[in-house]
């Protein structure tokens, strides 16, 4: 028969170690021997100098911490303003662009009322003294019925812009042109 390791004498259980081991803290012993006041009162500025360092520095974070969170709100609010700015030119231009093309739009009415027929005849008798032709004032032209035009004296080059490989087959088809 096999012994296992793992029991003791056969019919015992195995023993457990435990899965952790508590931490214990280990507190200086306490001198039975009086000190002196002299001792203690140094020892404890020394304490309280080493309790100040680390209260310095925590305060000193704390004064970082709050300079970048209001270094951070200025910025944010500064941003907003230039937004505000912004957003007050836009509606500025706006409402010029506004009111620039409702003038546009009265003076096209202006120009097509202007444009009227009727108007403009009567401006022109008005204001410049104009009138309509009589039968009296018209005066008609008769002209032969001959060309005038004049066919041209000098003879026109044509350039060919065509490629050696048309000039190839132009030439052997007889086709020639003049340069």
């Amino acid at each position: 028969m096999a012994y296992n390791n793992r029991y003791q004498y056969e019919t015992s259980p195995r023993k457990l170690q435990p899965e952790y081991e508590p931490i214990r803290k280990k507190y200086p012993k306490k001198s039975t021997a009086r000190k002196t006041n002299v001792q203690t009162k140094t020892k404890n500025k020394k304490k309280i100098k080493q309790k100040v360092k680390p209260k310095k520095k925590s305060q000193v974070k704390v004064i970082i911490y709050l300079v970048l969170v209001f270094t951070i709100l200025f910025a944010i609010s500064y941003r907003n303003s230039v937004i505000n700015e912004k957003f007050s030119q836009i509606k500025k231009l706006k409402s010029n662009l506004a009111q620039i093309e409702k003038e546009n739009e009265q003076l096209e009415v202006n120009i097509e009322n202007n444009l009227n027929l009727k108007a403009i005849e009567q401006s022109a008798r008005e204001m410049l003294g104009m009138q309509k032709l009589e039968s009296s004032q018209k005066a008609y032209v008769s002209l032969p019925k001959q060309d005038y035009i004049q066919p041209a004296t000098e003879e026109i080059i044509k350039e060919d812009n065509t490629n050696w490989f048309q000039k190839i087959i132009n030439f052997i088809t007889g086709k020639t042109y003049k340069k």
